[in-house]
């Protein structure tokens, strides 16, 4: 049938509708997306940045339409913590955005310490510092090692994981697990730091500080890696701010906005730092804004290592802390699994209180509260609802990678098919956040 054939018909929305002549049938003709394709490019793809579907529409290789499906990693976390105490709590919520499992349970200690009404021992604040600046470190490495790895950069990708496995050493050495470390807790910490641990500190920064230079003669300078990241998934601050986005994608269009520095948790006030900040809005932007990122949270390591003075890791309240911490605060014995059994053998008071405090938990007073952290991705709150009881009623999570999402489209419809692969790295969403 020849276009002769065609008459037009009424005006749409979606363009002209064609119709077919000589028949007792109409067939409707959209001409204007005739000659598009829509692809799915995931979730099983491994350059989606994770279990991530996006659905493309494209012109040849131009995107005009992009969406993004969720849904795959769905775990249920935040339900999952209505049916546990407050401290089981800790143990699902460090397992949102995996790669940054403390700031999860320093977010969420902080909301249960407004509502108990209680503040961590100095040493807790000192030390919470420490672990996130380190898991910000390794945080910002996979972004890197996996941005490099989807781009076609596999030497980025191995440098990026090897530095990785140096803070995950670091990590279980200072917390007893590499992941999901479960050790900020309600009042403080879990258990003190372990002897030794200011060596250890101080031979990660000297190795960090000697690897760093190495990425930017591997990929800053890089004329490829340039070129690929260079005016593309362009977000400027206006779009940004309307799509609710933080993080590197806020300040790499220029607002300095950290929420370490405008809204001070953890005693960061006391620290001597700096935000990194861009204009040019593009993927190249975010990632010298992560490279950045890394030196200055180094700087804010070796500042949280000087400024630990002794003292106990978890408040002096016997209705929050577990007999045994209560103990090693007040006589400085230690950490040992001998000390915490003479405890339990000496005291059946103390056996039966900390019996009850692990089965049943302890009450927090009626109320709501939103505590916020500044993560390697940007704003992440914790909305906690307690009723007075020993379990909450509501834990919903305000999560970086969630929002930022949303800025997929905008930075990748106009552009090719190829660049979305970049905008996403870019993101560096993490999809047990998104899906938590």
């Amino acid at each position: 049938m020849t276009q002769d054939a065609y008459a037009p018909g009424r005006e749409t929305t979606e363009g002209t509708v064609y119709t077919v002549t000589g028949g007792d049938w109409d067939t409707l003709i959209d001409e204007e997306h005739d000659d598009r394709i829509v692809i799915n490019m995931g979730p099983q793809h491994p350059s989606t940045h994770g279990v991530l579907r996006l659905v493309l529409e494209l012109e040849g290789e131009t995107v005009q339409q992009a969406r993004s499906v969720i849904g795959y990693l769905h775990t249920g976390i935040e339900k999952n913590c209505e049916y546990r105490t407050w401290t089981q709590g800790v143990t699902f919520v460090t397992r949102m955005d995996y790669l940054a499992p403390l700031f999860n349970e320093t977010a969420y200690c902080l909301g249960v310490e407004r509502l108990l009404g209680v503040e961590a021992p100095r040493r807790a604040q000192v030390a919470r510092v420490l672990l996130m600046e380190l898991t910000r470190i390794g945080s910002h490495l996979v972004a890197l090692a996996t941005g490099g790895m989807e781009l076609g950069a596999l030497t980025g990708m191995t440098a990026g994981f090897r530095e990785r496995e140096e803070v995950l050493h670091l990590m279980e050495f200072l917390t007893g697990l590499r992941m999901n470390n479960a050790y900020a807790r309600p009042g403080g910490l879990a258990q003190d730091f372990p002897d030794g641990w200011e060596v250890k500190v101080a031979d990660f920064v000297k190795l960090m500080k000697k690897r760093l230079p190495d990425y930017d003669k591997l990929l800053t300078a890089q004329p490829i890696w340039r070129q690929r990241l260079e005016g593309v998934g362009y977000l400027p601050l206006d779009g940004c701010l309307a799509l609710g986005a933080t993080g590197p994608i806020l300040r790499s269009a220029g607002l300095p906005w950290d929420l370490r520095k405008v809204d001070p948790y953890c005693g960061y006030e006391e620290y001597d730092f700096e935000v990194p900040t861009a204009t040019e809005a593009d993927c190249y932007a975010r990632y010298r804004l992560r490279v950045a990122e890394i030196h200055e949270s180094l700087k804010l390591v070796e500042q949280a290592a000087a400024k630990m003075e002794p003292g106990p890791v978890m408040v002096e309240d016997r209705k929050v802390a577990w007999p045994a911490q209560l103990s090693i605060a007040s006589d400085g014995m230690g950490n040992s699994l001998e000390h915490v059994r003479k405890i339990m053998g000496q005291s059946m008071e103390s056996l039966i209180h900390h019996f009850k405090l692990v089965t049943e938990g302890f009450s927090v007073p009626a109320g709501q509260v939103y505590a916020t952290v500044e993560s390697p991705r940007g704003e992440l709150g914790y909305h906690l609802v307690s009723d007075g009881g020993t379990r909450p009623v509501r834990v919903h999570v305000r999560d970086p990678s969630f929002v930022n999402l949303q800025s997929m489209p905008a930075m990748s419809e106009g552009g090719m098919v190829a660049d979305v692969i970049a905008a996403v790295a870019s993101i560096d969403p993490v999809m047990g956040g998104v899906d938590r």
